[in-house]
């Protein structure tokens, strides 16, 4: 009871997860408090009444929200015999907030392809914002190709300790010796809903050029990716409560400052979901995995691979990096004598040089087939009339030595639109200011202004006739400057004497001198 109190408060504040996850928070505390396995969790049903006792009742976890009940339709599952025969693949908002590349909190969106056979995640890819079409593109290519194993991954995540038989495998595909414990499928046939990044062009020829068949979802059917959408809540509920900066599924479990709670970028959260899928996904059981021979016992998504391996054998996709410039979106551009513009970038080499101003024979419009990575804009590539595809760099790619994207050169052109206007502000602030000091500049008078003849010297400087050579007849502005100083020596004086009347009387009043002299301290002790 104590453990689940402190799970209790650390939870204050933050989303509210589910009394699972509540679960395993306070199994890590008696483990952190009194060693592993020493105090024992009592069985589900029995710390959720504790929970729901203990808990405060405006944060129970795992309280629903109130929303309208609607009529619950038919649902047909789908069934599948063989691994690939049917692979779903949706995109969502992931229920964690992420440090964007700006250094602001961002939600970012997650896309996964899962195969129903085995309920396998095959492939996973986290953006900052919206899913574009490459990224559709290269899931297909992902989930075809062995996953590498990361550093730091402890040994058991490999493919060798895994349910299946891996020498067999071995013997086909020499990439799986490095490969992780996560299936290797290549689609026969993918379900897709009708959005933008899925009926795309670039999406569509990627799935052509793999020989995979697209089965759009029928109109507002979301039943008919049921399996897609199930893991989706999965992740969320076993995966993002977890994780800083857990969001919630919707307003009323959301945490008082989840902003404030984000950590990690989205690429440390994309490390972290794929490993969370190696580690904990494919070796957990799942209730809708069962096999003829053992109808009675669910099996992990791994071992009901393996099973279905025997049915249906395994063949391998060498693909190579040639394969995935080819699943790039495709642009048409002109070759111009700067090279290749796009969005204000100019890509240049030498391979263009017999290139520059003809059209292409084979292009739409007479231009070029140009492949575009937008994720990494630092090169593109250019298919050139031998068939193959050339990389052209970007002229400035020696100054950036990280992968650039297309989000973070808007922000950098945004950035610049917004000096570009600071500096227009300052230069017509500076302009209001000349014109300010030419309106208060003085004009030179035909005759000067009559000089006052106080005593001292400026007195009789201006008495003095003007000798020739002299300089020209002072201007008004200088006049008043002069009448100034004599009028600021005259109050100087009335003040010295009335100060030394005022301190000692019959004092002789202190000498002024006419013209004014830098002050000096010493000087002006000995007079006091």
């Amino acid at each position: 009871m104590a453990a689940i109190l402190e799970a209790l408060r650390r939870q204050r504040g933050r989303s509210k997860g589910t009394l699972k996850g509540l679960r395993e928070l306070t199994g890590q505390i008696l483990a952190d408090t009194h060693g592993p396995g020493t105090v024992a969790l009592p069985p589900p049903s029995t710390f959720n009444r504790l929970a729901r006792v203990l808990a405060d009742p405006l944060e129970h976890p795992g309280r629903p929200a109130r929303t309208t009940t609607a009529p619950v339709r038919p649902f047909t599952p789908t069934v599948a015999l063989r691994p690939g025969e049917l692979v779903q693949i949706d995109t969502t908002r992931l229920d964690v907030m992420a440090i964007g590349e700006d250094g602001k909190p961002v939600r970012p969106e997650l896309t996964i392809a899962l195969e129903v056979a085995t309920r396998s995640v095959v492939a996973a890819v986290l953006r900052e914002e919206g899913t574009k079409a490459v990224d559709a593109a290269l899931l297909l290519a992902e989930m075809a190709v062995p996953h590498p194993v990361r550093p730091g991954w402890p040994e058991h995540l490999r493919l060798a300790h895994a349910a299946i038989p891996y020498d067999r495998l071995l013997a086909l595909d020499a990439r799986l010796q490095s490969a992780a414990a996560r299936p290797v499928v290549v689609p026969e046939t993918i379900v897709i809903d009708r959005g933008a990044i899925f009926v795309s062009t670039a999406f569509l020829a990627a799935c052509e050029t793999l020989g995979v068949s697209v089965q759009p979802a029928p109109p507002r059917s979301p039943a008919a990716k049921g399996s897609v959408e199930r893991t989706f809540g999965s992740i969320n509920t076993l995966f993002a409560q977890h994780v800083a900066g857990y969001t919630g599924p919707h307003v009323l479990a959301r945490g008082e400052a989840v902003q404030d709670e984000a950590r990690f970028t989205v690429a440390q959260l994309q490390e972290l979901l794929d490993e969370w899928i190696t580690a904990c996904w494919q070796h957990r059981p799942h209730d809708g995995l069962r096999h003829p021979v053992m109808p009675k016992k669910a099996l992990a998504p791994n071992e009901m691979w393996g099973a279905l391996l025997g049915a249906c054998g395994y063949v391998p996709l060498p693909l190579t990096g040639a394969d995935y410039v080819e699943l790039l979106p495709v642009r048409w551009h002109p070759v111009t004598g700067r090279g290749i513009r796009i969005n204000h970038r100019t890509y240049d080499h030498a391979l263009l040089n017999e290139h520059r101003g003809r059209p292409c024979l084979t292009g739409a419009g007479g231009k070029w087939e140009v492949h575009l990575n937008p994720h990494d804009v630092r090169q593109i590539y250019i298919r050139l009339p031998d068939g193959h595809l050339h990389e052209i760099p970007w002229i400035h790619r020696d100054h950036v030595h990280t992968p650039m994207s297309e989000t973070t050169w808007r922000h950098i052109r945004t950035a610049l639109k917004r000096r570009a206007d600071r500096e227009k502000h300052e230069a017509a602030l500076a302009e209001a200011a000349d014109q300010v000091l030419r309106r208060a500049r003085p004009t030179t008078a035909a005759q000067p202004a009559p000089l006052k003849t106080t005593p001292g010297t400026h007195t009789a400087k201006a008495a003095a006739p003007q000798a020739a050579g002299d300089r020209p007849a002072v201007s008004r502005y200088e006049a008043e400057a002069e009448d100034s100083l004599d009028a600021m020596e005259a109050r100087a004086q009335a003040e010295a004497r009335d100060d030394a009347g005022a301190d000692e009387p019959g004092a002789h009043p202190l000498p002024v001198t006419g013209a004014l002299t830098l002050y000096d301290a010493d000087q002006e002790a000995e007079l006091w």
